[in-house]
């Protein structure tokens, strides 16, 4: 850890941090009463009394109901709202909690929460506190769950939500600085004891961290990496964006396309790289099926099986179906039907489940 790492940040640096905001019309900080969320809202505070007209700050508490303390320390927060002079909400997780699960849920729903509360503030943006710290961690979680090139980018500067744009401005700061900022102005914050509960996955990599950043692995190095990852995927991305203009460009004029199907010559999809491919279909069945996001393990599969599919077709092991019209491949996945028939890959809506009734 460097020295800059424990040094305070400055107003110079704060206006750095929240100069793409100077415009918005109103924002809306997430402040939970951590160390990392009550220091962005006193920077945010100060950075705002700076400017000669910036926007509206709101600040945001979300209590999931999950710990006694919670309420007292959104209370706590209110408090410090008034005193920066920012107008506070405490908005509450109400109903039945989820027995596994729970930190994802508890996640979703403080988006959700936070999204309408933005909305009800005239809010472009969503501000959030997560750190570099964060950052690492996240990029851990995911590499131990084996996600793709996009889970491994881990989380954007900007993302959008809900109908509108979360904004992480603080990910390049380490939490040490954070706290140091909060303690040369003499403000408190509450410790909450989740954050070290060894029953959560993330608790428990956040104490490897050390062990890690004695073999070179620290949190700025965890997060240049997640960030060379989303500089890469940023990248796959324009391929597949160039891919799908160049099937069009190859397709015959009388393909089936429209909203309810997209359709690929299966010789030019063959001849495109494996990733470029992989995510012509994770896009193609989020489109247009009707059971949630896909599993990428999951395409992986089917792509393999695609493959195999068009491989057999071309080399006439499948002359019987081929001759009959019929689909050589032809299975459903994530609510969406994917077929191969006449040298062609299509992805359309699959046809709704029957229900199985006396069962």
């Amino acid at each position: 850890m460097s020295d800059d790492d424990n040094s305070p940040i400055s107003a110079r640096a704060a206006k750095l941090l929240f100069a793409d905001f100077k415009h918005a019309p109103a924002l809306v900080l997430a402040v939970s009463g951590g160390p990392d969320s009550v220091a962005l809202m006193w920077l945010a505070a100060r950075w705002q009394r700076s400017l000669s007209r910036g926007p509206r700050l709101t600040v945001v508490t979300v209590d999931h109901g999950l710990r006694p303390e919670a309420a007292r320390e959104a209370r706590e927060v209110k408090r410090l709202a008034a005193e920066l002079g920012l107008p506070h909400r405490t908005l509450r997780w109400r109903g039945a909690k989820p027995k596994t699960g729970l930190p994802a849920a508890a996640r979703q729903a403080r988006y959700r929460l936070l999204a309408q509360a933005a909305r009800k503030a005239g809010a472009s943006h969503v501000l959030t506190a997560h750190t570099r710290d964060d950052q690492a961690e996240t990029l851990l979680m995911r590499m131990l769950r084996g996600s793709g090139l996009a889970g491994l980018s881990a989380m954007a500067r900007l993302s959008a939500r809900d109908g509108i744009v979360l904004a992480r401005p603080l990910l390049d700061i380490p939490k040490s600085q954070l706290v140091a900022t909060l303690k040369r102005a003499r403000i408190d914050f509450a410790d909450d004891p989740t954050n070290r509960d060894t029953a959560f996955t993330r608790p428990r990599l956040r104490a490897l961290l050390p062990q890690l950043a004695a073999e070179g692995g620290d949190a700025r190095n965890l997060a240049r990496l997640a960030g060379r990852l989303a500089r890469a995927n940023a990248a796959v991305e324009v391929l597949t964006d160039g891919a799908e203009r160049f099937l069009r460009l190859t397709d015959r004029d009388d393909a089936p396309h429209g909203p309810g199907v997209r359709s690929f010559q299966a010789s030019a999809f063959a001849s495109l790289p494996e990733e470029v491919r992989l995510r012509l279909l994770l896009r193609a069945i989020n489109a247009l099926g009707h059971e949630g996001p896909v599993e990428l393990g999951k395409v992986e599969t089917l792509l393999s099986v695609l493959d195999q599919a068009l491989l057999d077709q071309a080399l006439g092991r499948s002359p019987r179906a081929a001759a009959n019209g019929r689909p050589v491949l032809k299975q459903t996945l994530a609510g969406a039907l994917i077929s191969v028939a006449g040298g062609r890959i299509q992805i359309a809506p699959a046809p709704a489940r029957r229900s199985q009734k006396g069962t």
